[in-house]
């Protein structure tokens, strides 16, 4: 199917996305001439692409040049690293056993997880995550626990101190986590409130494993979240350096590599 005849703007918005993701930045023009569509109809693209945090726009054009709100966006998190969450998820699952209690995150490499739980019940799992709950709520035998609190559209998320008593109410036996940075044997994030929460699901399970893809390996950002020997294995994919794993080892860290599909 040509570009011009993709169907609906949602798809037109993804290939958008994706093309700025790729390329760093590019303009409206660019955009009207290859879909054959109005400068004016991009423009809406466009509005609705910077309300979810996934671009930036300019006079003229579009930049997915990076901050600590774009990074935060799930809808940028969502299409970044694909592959890699999926090899990455392929590999926690062999940690996931019948009868376990399991608490995600609301990352999108966790959410990568939770798919492939539908077939491995029966299971607890408790989530802060809305994508999580509206995938698992049809699921039979996985028995769906909602971490409430207040609602923040960047992440689809519930927060802040209700969520964090939610979680501080409960005892699992595995938690699957990621962060957005990882230096200096520790796994970071760049805002204050999503680390809060990651900590109370750390201090709730028996089993912590930190999944992170090999772009996070050597990024730094403001809060620490846990050092990495808090965590029983840390999850990465195989286009991790060998100087990232290097570091890896030098502070002891217990890691896999999944290898992504070829």
């Amino acid at each position: 199917m040509s570009e011009r005849t993709r169907r609906g703007p949602s798809l037109r918005q993804d290939a958008i996305a994706e093309t700025v993701l790729a390329q760093g930045s590019a303009t409206a023009a660019e955009f009207a001439e290859r879909f054959g569509v109005s400068l004016m109809t991009i423009h809406r693209d466009l509005d609705e692409l910077e309300r979810q945090g996934i671009v930036r726009k300019f006079r003229g054009g579009v930049t997915a040049q990076r901050s600590g709100v774009f990074e935060s966006s799930v809808g940028y998190r969502g299409r970044a690293q694909r592959d890699e969450k999926e090899a990455i998820a392929d590999r926690a699952m062999d940690l996931v056993e019948p009868g376990m209690a399991i608490m995600l995150d609301d990352s999108t490499t966790a959410l990568a997880v939770a798919r492939r739980l539908k077939d491995a019940g029966p299971l607890t799992v408790v989530t802060n995550f809305l994508d999580g709950l509206n995938l698992l709520a049809p699921v039979q035998g996985v028995r769906l626990i909602a971490l409430g609190g207040d609602y923040d559209p960047l992440h689809n998320s519930f927060m802040g101190v209700s969520c964090v008593e939610a979680i501080e109410a409960l005892q699992v036996d595995l938690c699957f986590v990621s962060t957005s940075a990882i230096s200096n044997g520790n796994a970071c994030h760049q805002e204050q409130h999503v680390v809060v929460v990651k900590r109370a699901m750390l201090r709730s399970a028996a089993r912590n494993v930190l999944l992170v893809d090999h772009t996070k390996l050597g990024r730094t950002a403001l809060h620490r979240v846990a050092p990495l020997g808090d965590f029983e294995r840390v999850v990465v994919d195989d286009g991790a350096s060998a100087e990232a794993l290097d570091e890896l080892d030098r502070h002891n860290v217990r890691y896999e590599v999944a290898a992504r599909r070829r």
